[in-house]
């Protein structure tokens, strides 16, 4: 078993809030971390894929009374949306009986219309919190490799062999497009939108550019818009955001767009193993994006992500404002010896961040230039988890 970080968030949120949502994809291991808390308290499962649990949920309002005494996990909570407004009412109801906090524990992998409709129904009623695929913090440092190539999802990081690995990957991306993809929105022809994210992993960690995906999907912008609006919101893709200010530069006001989990950039291009991904163009890429998303993940909560880049090519990969009010600029190296671009230097003279940092494949930590230090990801990871 691999600890998750957020355990203790959760059960924190669990013995403040009456309802708490843990969202991520599928397979991310949401279910064995809500069971891990269940054992620690009187608790109720229902698995609303189930034909038995669905069952016993004909009159939910009758059958989830009768259990207000626990924690009840409802998993696949998107599967039954119109549940949301009867948990407001038995939450009201079990506040005026003592039962204030740790109702419900909802499940499910985000949408638009289950956030949508949690947060109209559960207003002042209900946190969230997302569990991200494994990280550098949770693997450690002699799984980093494996964890850049795999990826983060338990089974693919854990599978005996790359080939099994592999083949799970491809599973679950099928899966993704044939069976859980339409269970969200408008009808979308999985070939179509195989084809579209195969684009953005060739495309990873570049700038958005919606006319061009069009032409070659053969659709409108606004149906490119769409799909990358559908696979964010069911946080397989992150869309970073350029910096907005004014430093009297033209700035790149497009964001970037990265496939959040590097096993899956390298399974939709179809690569097996370390040594096809360091001989294919996307290995730069594809490890920039998966440094990206550990620093933002240990990160603190309430940071500001975003990235900087100016016309005139000055550019910062990763931009972090933290919550105590300082800046980290990050810029991302896949090199044993790292060096600084112009770029890095110009765009920090322009922002003047508080730190400045290189990130290289190494362990090793070491000044590169003024005020800028060479750190592996492991360790900037544990130095940003602990700011605070």
């Amino acid at each position: 078993m691999i600890s998750r970080r957020i355990a203790p968030r959760l059960t924190h949120l669990l013995d403040r809030s009456p309802a708490v949502a843990l969202l991520g994809p599928r397979q991310v291991g949401k279910t064995t971390l809500a069971l891990e808390i269940a054992a620690t308290r009187k608790s109720l499962y229902l698995d609303l894929e189930s034909d038995a649990d669905r069952a016993k949920l004909a009159e939910p309002e009758l059958y989830l009374a009768a259990h207000a005494d626990e924690l009840v996990i409802l998993d696949e909570v998107h599967r039954m949306p119109n549940i949301f407004q009867l948990l407001r009412g038995l939450i009201d109801r079990g506040r005026r009986a003592g039962h204030d906090t740790g109702r419900f524990l909802l499940l499910g992998s985000a949408s638009m219309d289950l956030l949508h409709q949690s947060g109209e129904s559960l207003a002042g009623r209900i946190a969230y919190l997302e569990l991200a695929p494994i990280d550098l913090l949770e693997a450690g440092s002699s799984q980093a490799e494996p964890l850049w190539v795999r990826g983060g999802f338990p089974e693919s990081l854990l599978a005996a062999t790359d080939d099994e690995s592999a083949r799970w990957r491809r599973d679950f991306i099928r899966t993704y497009l044939e069976r859980d993809i339409p269970q969200f929105g408008p009808r979308i022809a999985a070939e179509t939108l195989r084809r579209f994210w195969t684009m953005l992993a060739h495309h990873q960690s570049g700038m958005l550019n919606a006319a061009a995906l069009s032409r070659s999907l053969g659709v409108d912008a606004k149906t490119v818009a769409n799909y990358l609006d559908l696979l964010v919101d069911l946080l397989l893709v992150r869309r970073l955001q350029p910096w907005h200010g004014n430093p009297g530069k033209r700035l790149v006001k497009s964001p970037k767009v990265y496939i959040r989990d590097s096993g899956l950039v390298h399974s939709l291009l179809g690569l097996r193993d370390q040594e096809a991904i360091l001989g294919h163009p996307v290995a730069g890429a594809s490890w920039e994006g998966f440094v990206i998303e550990t620093l933002i993940g240990v990160a603190p909560e309430d940071t500001h992500a975003s990235f900087y880049r100016t016309c005139a090519g000055a550019e910062i990969d990763l931009l972090l404002d933290l919550p105590n009010g300082h800046t980290w600029a990050i810029e991302v190296k896949r090199s044993l010896t790292p060096k600084v671009e112009k770029g890095f230097r110009s765009a920090c003279e322009d922002l003047r961040p508080d730190r400045k940092f290189l990130v290289y494949p190494g362990a090793e930590r070491f000044p590169v230039a003024h005020g800028i230090e060479a750190v592996g990801p492991e360790g900037l990871a544990q130095e940003l988890a602990l700011t605070r």
